[in-house]
C-alpha cells in the first residue's frame, strides 16, 4: 500500500497558496483549489464540446479511415507530452509563474477552437489540435501544482478529487451542449466549435480574475516535501530541468512513472471506446455526443469519494484498482452480450476509471516531489503517461484499420492485463522521505 511518510503540512504560496488552517478546518479545501476547478468546469465544457463531435466529423464527416483518426486522436492526447516539461519547467523557475503559465495554456487552446471552423484536412486540423494540445500541455503541471502546493499530505487526494469533480461537471454539460446544438443549427459542427470558443474565453478570465497568484515561500519548519538541497545562505535552489529529470532517481517516483507510462501504453482512447460502442449497439449519429455523459456522470459522482478513500487506504491500491475497472470494460465490450444495460455498463466503469487514477496520480506523486520542484516534477509524471497514451492511439488506429476493431480491443485487454500485473509488482510500497 502507498502511504507518505510525512504529516507536516505543505508549503504555502502568498496569495495564492496558503497553508492549511489548524484544528477542524485542517481537511478544508483550498479557496484555491476551488477557483481552479471552476476554471476547470468551465474549459471543460469548450473542450468536451469538440471532443464530443470530433469522433464522428473525421470519421463520418470527413471519411478520414480508423488509422487517420487514431493519428490525429494521439496527437489530440498524446502531443502535450512534448511541452509539459516545458510549461512545469517555467512556472518553478518563475517561482510564482504557475498562474501565468497556466493561463498562457489555456489562451493558446481557446485561440485554436475558431481555426476548426477553417480546416477541412488532414494536415490543417492536426496542426490545429497539436496547438490546442500544446496549450494543454502548458497548464496541467502547473495547475496540478497549484493544488498540490494549496494542501496537506492528508488532504491531497480530497483536492484532486474536488477539482477532478468540478473539472468533470464541465465535461459532462459539453457534450450535451453540444448534442442542442446539432440538434438545433443547419450547419451543426461550425455552431459547436464558434459556441466552443466563446466559453474558453470565459474560462480564461475566471482564472485572471479569481486565481490568485504569488510566489511559492517556505514553511517554518522542514517538510516531507522540502528540496533535498538548500540553496546557500538560505536562499531556494534553482529550480532546472535537469533536477527534475534527477528526481527519477528517487525508487518510488521512478516506480510511480514507470507505471503510469506501462499502463498508458495499453489504455485505448476514450473516442475510440465510443466509437466501439456505436458500432456494437448501431447509436445513430445524432445521438453520439451523448455518450460521453454516460463518463462523465460516473466520474463526478466517484471522483471525490475515491480521492478521500485514496487518502486513508492509499493511492496506489486505488490507482491499480482503477485500471480493473477499465479492464471489466473492455471485457463487457468484448463479449456478445447486446443487453440495453452494456453502454450504462461500460461508461459507469470508464468513468470509474478516471475517478480512481487522474488526480490520485497526482496526489501519490506529489508526495515524492520538493516544493521548489513540484510543477517539473508532476509534468514528469504526466509526460511519460501522455507519450504512452499517444503511441496507444497510433496503435490501436493500426490493429483497427488492419484486423478489425474487435481483434484490436483483445490485444488492447491483453496488453492492460500484462501492464497491470507488472505495475502491481513495481507498485511503490513506502514513500522516500525528500528532504
Amino acid at each position: 500500500m502507498y502511504v507518505a511518510d510525512s504529516r507536516a503540512s505543505t508549503p504555502s504560496a502568498q496569495g495564492a497558496v496558503r497553508q492549511a488552517p489548524a484544528g477542524r478546518r485542517r481537511h478544508a479545501v483550498a479557496p484555491t483549489v476551488l477557483a481552479l476547478g471552476t476554471v476547470s468546469l468551465v474549459t471543460d465544457v469548450s473542450s468536451e464540446m469538440v471532443t464530443a463531435v470530433l469522433p464522428l466529423y473525421l470519421v463520418a464527416g470527413l471519411g478520414l479511415s480508423p488509422l487517420g483518426f487514431g493519428l490525429l486522436d494521439g496527437i489530440y492526447n498524446g502531443f502535450s507530452a512534448l511541452v509539459r516539461l516545458a510549461g512545469g519547467h517555467l512556472a518553478d523557475r518563475g517561482g510564482g509563474r504557475h498562474k501565468w503559465v497556466a493561463g498562457l495554456g489555456y489562451g493558446v487552446s481557446a485561440l485554436c477552437k475558431p481555426l476548426l471552423l477553417l480546416a477541412h484536412t488532414l494536415t490543417p486540423i492536426g496542426l490545429i489540435l497539436a496547438a490546442d494540445r500544446t496549450g494543454k500541455g502548458l497548464r496541467t503541471a502547473p495547475r496540478d501544482a497549484l493544488i498540490s502546493l494549496s494542501s496537506t499530505s492528508e488532504t491531497r487526494g480530497r483536492a484532486f478529487g474536488v477539482h477532478r469533480a468540478m473539472d468533470t461537471a464541465g465535461a459532462l454539460l459539453g457534450p450535451l451542449l453540444a448534442f442542442l446544438i446539432l440538434r438545433a443549427t443547419v450547419d451543426g459542427y461550425d455552431a459547436v466549435f464558434t459556441v466552443s470558443f466563446c466559453v474558453a474565453v470565459t474560462g480564461v478570465l475566471v482564472l485572471v480574475l479569481f486565481v490568485p497568484s504569488g510566489t511559492t515561500g517556505r514553511p517554518a519548519a522542514p517538510d516531507a516535501t522540502d528540496p533535498p538541497h538548500r540553496a546557500p545562505a538560505g536562499g531556494e535552489p534553482r529550480p532546472t530541468l535537469r533536477a527534475a529529470l534527477g528526481l527519477l532517481r528517487r525508487r518510488a517516483l521512478r516506480r510511480i512513472t514507470v507505471c503510469a507510462l506501462l499502463l498508458g501504453l495499453a489504455t485505448v482512447s476514450d473516442s475510440f471506446v465510443y466509437l466501439l460502442l456505436q458500432r456494437r449497439l448501431g447509436v445513430p449519429d445524432r445521438w453520439f455526443a451523448l455518450l460521453p455523459l454516460g463518463t462523465a456522470a460516473a466520474f463526478l459522482v466517484l471522483a471525490v469519494p475515491l480521492g478521500r478513500l485514496a487518502d486513508r487506504v492509499g493511492r496506489w491500491r486505488i490507482f491499480l484498482a482503477g485500471h480493473g475497472a477499465l479492464l471489466l470494460a473492455y471485457g463487457l465490450l468484448l463479449t456478445s452480450w447486446h443487453g440495453t444495460a452494456l453502454p450504462y455498463a461500460v461508461l459507469a466503469l470508464h468513468g470509474g476509471f478516471y475517478a480512481a487514477t487522474d488526480g490520485v496520480l497526482m496526489a501519490a506523486a506529489s508526495d515524492g516531489v520538493p516544493e521548489a520542484l513540484r510543477s517539473s516534477g508532476l509534468a514528469v509524471v504526466q509526460t511519460g503517461q501522455a507519450m504512452a497514451r499517444f503511441a496507444c492511439s497510433l496503435l490501436f488506429g493500426a490493429a483497427w484499420t488492419v484486423w478489425g476493431d474487435r481483434t484490436a480491443l483483445a490485444a488492447a485487454t491483453v496488453a492492460l492485463a500484462l501492464c497491470a500485473a507488472v505495475s502491481y509488482s513495481l507498485r511503490p510500497t513506502t514513500l522516500e522521505p525528500v528532504s
